[in-house]
């Protein structure tokens, strides 16, 4: 087999994040957008360590698990992945994905509790960042979601099922008002033009919105007018502080260089169990604010009775788990690498009268060995890429007796439980949470106990 033969296979298999696995002349081959128990034709893309990677062209035969999706942007937006799967067999299909790699792990569990569904199916993301481009090569300036594998094209998002229709009025209002004015979006290999990202974040308690608007220094229009064309839109929430992010970095990321605020303020306000928490523009908050609650009641209930305990909530972000915990602990002390988001928890933990808390700035590669305390519970929801190494071996040296761990990526979380467990842990509890329906993604909680190695 060689590159760009075409190839029929059944797909036996989708393991994360969304590889699929079937085989032609007794090879693998890993087809990505695929479903469990579809037949589909794929072209031979390249060959590593002896396994074939292929490129979707057409479903033959659809899955049993398979349903019509009702987006019509599906087969082109690269935002979702499921819209097509029944939604019991994604919840399995996420389970099993991450019982599999914690297997492959040897990772030794106690008591597996399942997976836990988002109590909001639609409409449930709190933050979407959208991407300028053009919908193919030097077409209309487009809005959207980056097209499914490729790293250019935008896909105009005119109907979503995983953001409210909030979204899709800024978008339309956004894009009608650069059409007319032909502003060109940021090319990333040419490294020209203007426009680069919006990113709109919505409370699902407050109805508060606030924009962002992200281009490079020299963008040559109005930034009132455009301030005023938000402002004009009919929305069901309310638009609390629009902002403008100047960014020239070469990377196609949302960063800032400055940032100024065009109307209002530079944050909103969410709630969760009660308590209010400032989400700032940069600042890590959890995207599902329904699913927020139940993920972290799952930690709440993983942590167990905190009575006169000091806890360590590590990336602490605006500090949510850590104010969460600090009601009933004796003390909570988080670390977060964002600064602003350090503001935030300080002003959050005020702002719902805490005062047993307290945050730290800084890398907790870093900052984690200046804490003098001896933890009675460690709290840790690293990043997508998981815990330092070296951070590892830190966390462990304070020999807490439990820990829970919060995991976006299931493949971080099973390279990092390895080491808890050489280190003497024992995985008690593991739990699913589908904070991200429709997407690859899966929020893992699990507890860590110490080993009595009296």
């Amino acid at each position: 087999m060689k590159k760009n033969d075409k190839i029929v296979l059944k797909i036996e298999d989708v393991i994360f994040p969304n590889k699929g696995i079937g085989y032609a002349d007794g090879r693998k081959v890993i087809v990505k957008n695929v479903l469990p128990q579809q037949e589909v034709a794929a072209c031979v893309r390249k060959k590593r360590s002896g396994v074939i990677e292929a490129r979707l062209e057409e479903v033959l035969t659809k899955s049993p698990l398979e349903q019509k999706s009702d987006c019509p942007h599906f087969d082109l937006c690269g935002g979702c992945t499921y819209q097509n799967m029944k939604r019991d067999a994604e919840l399995a299909m996420k389970e099993k994905q991450v019982m599999t790699l914690l297997q492959q792990a040897n990772i030794a569990i106690e008591s597996w509790e399942g997976i836990v569904p988002s109590p909001k199916e639609r409409a449930y993301r709190n933050k979407c960042e959208f991407s300028f481009g053009d919908e193919q090569k030097d077409g209309a300036l487009a809005l959207g979601m980056r097209k499914r594998q490729s790293h250019y094209e935008v896909v105009t998002l005119t109907e979503c099922n995983i953001v409210d229709k909030d979204y899709l009025d800024i978008i339309e209002g956004t894009l009608t008002f650069f059409q007319k004015r032909n502003v060109p979006f940021y090319h990333k290999m040419r490294h020209d033009g203007v426009l680069r990202h919006l990113v709109v974040r919505k409370a699902e308690a407050t109805q508060q919105i606030l924009v962002n608007l992200v281009t490079t220094s020299d963008i040559g229009f109005d930034l009132e007018e455009y301030k005023q064309k938000l402002l004009s839109l009919d929305l069901e929430g309310n638009i609390c502080g629009i902002l403008h992010t100047k960014n020239d970095g070469l990377a196609d990321v949302v960063q800032s260089d400055q940032t100024t605020i065009l109307y209002g303020r530079d944050y909103l306000i969410e709630k969760l169990f009660g308590l209010e928490f400032k989400v700032s523009a940069f600042s890590f908050f959890q995207t599902n604010s329904k699913g927020a609650e139940k993920l972290y009641a799952i930690v709440k209930d993983f942590a167990g009775d905190v009575n006169h305990k000091v806890v360590f909530d590590l990336y602490c972000g605006t500090g949510t788990i850590a104010q969460i915990m600090a009601e009933s602990s004796k003390r909570v002390i988080g670390i977060e690498l964002v600064e602003e988001a350090v503001e935030a928890a300080y002003e959050n933990a005020k702002r719902n009268g805490l005062t047993n808390c307290t945050f730290i700035a800084g890398d907790v590669l870093k900052k984690v060995e200046q804490l003098n305390e001896k933890p009675d519970l460690i709290i840790m929801d690293p990043p997508r890429d998981g815990i330092h190494p070296k951070a590892i071996d830190k966390i462990i040296a304070f020999s807490a007796p439990e820990i829970v761990y919060v995991s976006c990526k299931p493949t971080s979380l099973a390279r990092d439980l390895q080491v808890f467990q050489q280190a003497g842990y024992q995985v008690k509890r593991v739990k699913l949470m589908d904070m991200f329906p429709r997407t690859v993604h899966v929020e893992t909680v699990v507890l860590l106990s110490k080993r009595n190695t009296m």
